[in-house]
């Protein structure tokens, strides 16, 4: 059997593709008063994610433990690649590797220094590396060289669910009191940070599809597209990169999960380039 890889449902891959590559998958989670909501599991009601006082939380020791126990099981000794949000975002990455240890090396734990589909890219390159038949450390390091290279790129229509989850601390500093302006943020060493500014939101998704454009340049690539509650602008962005990219390898379009749209807010648009995966039918 392949090496399996593991993820969290922040990696926002289409089911179909988790369950061609037989990808492990443990929930996020999303509490509002007293209730716990997991991702991917229980069925979160779509008005829930904008409502003040919602939280959100990673994955827990014991859902990863038995992910894994699960992996191991299937990969029948061949191993476990784990493959999980920034650890500057999430205490994900830090419990799976708490879970790990108990393995004795037969999980191993990948940062991928980022969130939504850059995750998802990272582990893809990890379970098409599996699936061509590479053992655990091939199948790690496949991820590692993805999770190095990958760029991500998000536009957000405001900045207060950012700021109130902590999550831009740096980008708010530099913001100071701009609330108004719509920010391009991008991922720096597994933060959110600024990379642009601008007044209108048309003018951030436009300049942002201009950088992932000058991103790729004429080398092979991968493209990914996500959104929060934004379906339209999401499939403008991906016609108008398909139009201008030369050579896009792969292509997908998804929605951002509830535990990252708590954090964004509704109507965000993000851009994902990666290195070239494999073609998926």
């Amino acid at each position: 059997m392949p090496v399996v890889v593991v993820t969290d449902s922040s990696c926002c891959l289409p089911s179909e593709i988790v369950e061609h590559y037989g990808i492990g998958q443990v929930p996020l989670h999303v509490a509002f008063d007293g209730t716990d909501f997991r991702e991917n599991i229980d069925e979160i009601p779509p008005s829930l994610v904008a409502t003040p006082g919602v939280t959100t939380a990673g994955a827990t020791p014991a859902d990863l433990e038995a992910a894994f126990a699960k992996a191991l099981t299937e990969s029948k000794g061949d191993g476990v690649v784990a493959v999980h949000m920034s650890r500057k975002l999430s205490s994900t990455w830090s419990a799976a590797r708490v879970v790990a240890d108990r393995y004795d090396g037969a999980v191993r734990v990948v940062d991928s220094r980022s969130v939504g589909l850059a995750v998802g890219f990272t582990v893809l390159a990890a379970a098409q590396a599996a699936a061509r038949g590479a053992d655990r450390d091939g199948v790690y390091e496949a991820a590692v060289r993805e999770a190095a290279t990958i760029e991500a790129m998000i536009c957000v229509s405001d900045l207060d669910h950012l700021r109130a989850s902590g999550r831009i601390s740096a980008a708010s500093r530099m913001l100071g009191s701009a609330l108004s302006i719509k920010p391009i943020l991008h991922l720096v060493d597994g933060s959110l940070a600024l990379r642009e500014r601008h007044r209108t939101f048309s003018k951030s998704i436009a300049k942002m599809v201009d950088a992932a454009c000058e991103i790729a340049g004429a080398r092979p690539v991968s493209i990914g597209v996500q959104h929060s509650d934004a379906p339209e602008a999401a499939e403008q962005v991906m016609a108008e990169l398909l139009s201008r990219i030369p050579d896009v390898v792969t292509a997908m379009t998804t929605p951002l999960s509830p535990v990252l749209t708590v954090h964004v807010g509704t109507g965000a648009v993000g851009v994902t380039v990666g290195s070239t995966l494999t073609p998926i039918d």
